[in-house]
């Protein structure tokens, strides 16, 4: 029997918040939210369903995201 997909979103967010909480990577939580919810969301519309695969792409993904923000960090307008 197959997950129903607001489950399978809600429990692969919860899995990769969790690590990157655990691990120090989460940042800050409002922008990790909406990253790990638009990411994980994104890729159920187009089709994978597997929970693991969720998460560990949208860690993944975020890691990236974060990487490139310490890179390239957005100058405050004045």
């Amino acid at each position: 029997m197959t997950e129903p997909l607001p489950l399978l979103i809600e429990s692969s967010i919860e899995i990769a918040w969790d690590y990157l909480e655990r691990t120090g990577e989460l940042g800050d939580a409002m922008v990790a939210g909406r990253f790990l919810s638009d990411t994980i969301e994104l890729m159920v519309r187009r089709g994978e369903r597997r929970r693991l695969m969720l998460a560990n792409k949208a860690i993944t993904a975020y890691q990236q995201f974060r990487r490139h923000q310490s890179e390239h960090p957005v100058l405050a307008s004045a």
